[in-house]
């Protein structure tokens, strides 16, 4: 098995982002674009994994908090060459060195794999692709007898002739560590940007006699890189058309895959449908039969089967259970756990509450720090008055309650079983067992009162 570093150059300024932060902790997908390099890093089992920072100091291993990354500062930005210089010091005298960039986060493993490959007979492998618009890019010169390449030219010193050229050079290559450790020191900044780049070792290396080979990734937006936020918004459409396109392999029902998005995990079970404008972020796992209603926004969420949540529903760090319905219109908060059957209507509001089965909150209510019991009926506009300005209290609803419109429960109370609270009460004390509770003022009519009015002179 060859013995593989990997160094992640991570150190861009990026001023076309128009951004302080950082460009490779800009965000796709719901996580940095430095992330996404380091998972298909990890998924490669080296031996270790540098990653060179420079821009925004020590904001980026701060934000990605790994102790197994080998950390190195580039104090000052001289190019590529010089970034990977930095690393020496930690790269093994054997084995290769996989080059990454930490802005072009959509390669993936296997196109990766491919160029491992290539590497084993100690050559350098260059990752190269076609493109019909190759602005900005390094351009791959080859021996025109042999195909043989004999050198990258960065756009910027490049002839008239060679920037017709649509081979270009992605900068993700890997090299064999001997020859990193001989060539690196050599490098020279004789260049319209005063830079040592690190594409001039493969003129040296060509004229050392050594092959330079080269290997293609399946899709040319793998390659693509990040500078604006125009180029980060083209990658996230290009993610998430990926992420659709693979659920709609595995058979879930998605209505139009340009319109969804996944920031994290989404898994999937049998006969799943999910429906325009929905956002799934963090882990969410859907069981099978369940249904997403267009517009939902899923945060940390497990349903179980034959559950359908209709539209504008924001469900967030939930347990939803077994042929539940839950919205339009409904805010599912964090800690809460919704037992099957049960049912929280439109604009309902359900936080730190577990719901029992069969029993339902159908519209316009809040219900917080509540336990409820099975096959309680919650009547509209109910509040559990949870919070006394400086502490929360929980309410316990147990079962077959009904719990008529309007009505206020202030917390600490009990409602016990089988209760029925009159439409328009406030309840402050616990209820007995099977009983009619309400509390009303006596209703009065005023003789002779007439309804305030403005002046009309």
């Amino acid at each position: 098995m060859i013995n593989l570093n990997i160094v992640i150059l991570a150190a861009g300024i990026g001023k076309r982002m128009q951004s302080s932060q950082p460009k490779v902790l800009h965000v796709l997908a719901g996580k940095p674009l430095l992330e996404h390099v380091l998972d298909v890093a990890r998924a490669l089992l080296p031996k270790k994994i540098c990653v060179v920072y420079g821009h925004g100091g020590e904001r980026v291993p701060r934000a990605i908090n790994d102790n197994e990354i080998i950390w190195v500062k580039q104090e000052v930005q001289l190019g590529t060459g010089h970034a990977l210089l930095q690393t020496l010091p930690y790269l093994d005298a054997e084995g290769v060195t996989l080059v990454l960039l930490g802005d072009v986060p959509l390669i993936k493993v296997d196109t990766l794999e491919r160029l491992i490959a290539k590497a084993a007979k100690n050559n350098f492998v260059l990752l190269t692709t076609e493109l019909d618009a190759p602005f900005g890019y390094g351009r791959i010169i080859r021996n025109q007898a042999t195909g043989t390449i004999q050198a990258i030219v960065e756009e910027k010193d490049a002839s008239e002739s060679q920037l017709e050229i649509r081979e270009i050079n992605t900068g993700i290559m890997v090299l064999p560590n001997s020859l990193i450790h001989e060539f690196l020191p050599k490098l020279q900044n004789k260049n319209s940007q005063g830079e040592y780049y690190l594409t001039d070792i493969v003129a040296m290396a060509v004229e050392a006699g050594i092959e330079v080979d080269s290997a293609h990734p399946v899709h040319s937006w793998e390659v693509l890189g990040v500078n604006s936020k125009a180029h980060l918004a083209k990658l996230e459409r290009i993610a998430q058309y990926e992420h659709a396109n693979n659920l709609l392999k595995q058979g879930v029902m998605i209505l139009d895959p340009s319109r969804i998005d996944i920031r994290g995990q989404l898994i999937c079970g049998n006969n799943v449908e999910i429906d325009i404008n929905c956002i799934f972020e963090g882990i969410v796992q859907l069981g099978d039969d369940v249904k997403i209603g267009a517009h939902c926004i899923l945060r940390d969420v497990a349903i179980s089967s034959g559950t359908t949540i209709f539209p504008f529903s924001l469900i967030e760090s939930a347990e939803i259970g077994k042929s539940c319905h839950v919205g339009p219109y409904s805010r599912i908060r964090p800690g809460t756990r919704l037992s099957d059957e049960s049912h929280i209507g439109n604009f309902v509001e359900v936080k730190n509450s577990s719901i029992g089965m069969g029993s339902k909150a159908n519209h316009l209510s809040y219900i917080g720090d509540a336990i409820i019991g099975t096959k309680v009926n919650i009547g509209a506009g109910t509040i559990t008055c949870n919070y006394d300005g400086a502490f929360k209290h929980q309410t316990i609803i147990e079962d077959d309650v009904f719990v008529g419109s309007a009505t206020q429960l202030v917390a600490p109370v009990r409602v016990a079983r089988g209760s029925t609270i009159g439409a328009g009460s406030t309840i402050t004390r616990n209820t007995p067992e099977d009983q009619l509770t309400l509390s009303r003022s006596k209703q009065i009519s005023i003789t002779g009162w007439k309804r305030p009015q403005k002046n009309k002179t």
